[in-house]
């Protein structure tokens, strides 16, 4: 990714909202007629986590993970997942050094800020599990030996659905170290009329600049933790936190860590459309993103994860 006059560590509060503003901008500039889902793709990012995007070939999955890793500066790495990867092609591996008679690491693509593992379920699970580690500690083990990821450090996944051939589901460990999980549609008519006669999107990624750096990001996360959440707002999340729990058609709720993944998102969430509170409309929004991929449903209850999610929010009161 290139250097561009991004803020700086010492950028202040103005100039750090301008430039995830011009980022937002950027990024929809390339996914048109998808505004909330980028508003969600920057909330798992300033939330300090991770995103899965998950929809059929040809939507734009690549295209978005592409255009924030663009948008928001520093090193990225793209890994394309095959059946035939191993996990070192991922973390890295060690190797002897005869001039030394040592054992010499060489790191693997996932040592970069933002890294773009496309097609994440078309790898076995045992190189899907190499990135468990690395998506939950900021770290990997290679022999014994840790090594640290940069900061901040970013995964977007893309997957395609499951009923498609030469694919294997994600374990619920690995599901859960995504903080949300998007899809991004079809466009409206009038969006794909645009789509049809601009120029193409591969074009408009090569001219399009680095508007964040690292240290502007981490800065952003530091003051999107910072908002205000009142009691009444805790006690809706907790209570739509509990209604997974109790719910008929689910095997296993939300978890605390969870919850607290909840309060993180809607903050950033928040933040990014410029508020400075915590409000319902805020949990709300990032509600079905955040808890559908973690929720078990029980398959004879005739209910998928996402239809339990729209269910609570319906009976949930909003304080």
């Amino acid at each position: 990714m290139t250097d561009s006059a991004a803020p700086s560590a010492a950028a202040t509060p103005d100039s750090l909202n301008d430039g995830l503003i011009a980022a937002r901008a950027a990024v929809n500039d390339i996914i048109v007629d998808k505004a909330d889902v980028i508003d969600l793709a920057f909330s798992a990012l300033l939330g300090g986590g991770h995103l899965l995007v998950e929809d059929l070939p040809g939507v734009g999955k690549t295209t978005l993970a592409h255009a924030l890793s663009l948008a928001v500066g520093g090193s990225w790495q793209r890994i394309q997942f095959t059946n035939d990867m191993l996990p070192a092609d991922i973390v890295g591996v060690s190797v002897f050094n005869r001039d030394s008679s040592e054992f010499e690491f060489r790191p693997g693509p996932i040592f970069a800020n933002v890294v773009l593992a496309d097609e994440i379920n078309r790898a076995t699970p045992r190189t899907q599990s190499a990135l468990l580690e690395a998506m939950a500690e900021g770290q990997v083990t290679v022999d014994g030996r840790t090594h640290a990821l940069p900061k901040p450090f970013f995964v977007i996944a893309t997957q395609n659905p499951l009923d498609l051939t030469g694919t294997y589901p994600l374990p619920d460990s690995q599901l859960d170290r995504f903080l949300l999980r998007i899809s991004i549609g079809y466009p409206s008519a009038a969006e794909e009329r645009r789509l049809l006669i601009e120029p193409n999107r591969r074009e408009l990624l090569a001219g399009m600049p680095s508007l964040l750096d690292p240290d502007a990001l981490l800065s952003l996360i530091g003051r999107t933790s910072e908002l205000h959440v009142s009691d009444p707002i805790l006690d809706y999340i907790q209570a739509l936190v509990a209604a997974t729990r109790e719910h008929a058609a689910v095997r296993a709720g939300l978890s605390p860590r969870a919850a607290l993944a909840l309060i993180q998102t809607a903050r950033a969430w928040a933040f990014v459309r410029g508020q400075s509170f915590l409000t319902p409309d805020a949990v709300k929004a990032v509600f079905p993103a955040l808890a559908a991929h973690r929720l078990q449903a029980i398959s004879e209850s005739g209910m998928d994860s996402d239809a339990v999610v729209q269910e609570i929010l319906a009976t949930t009161p909003v304080p």
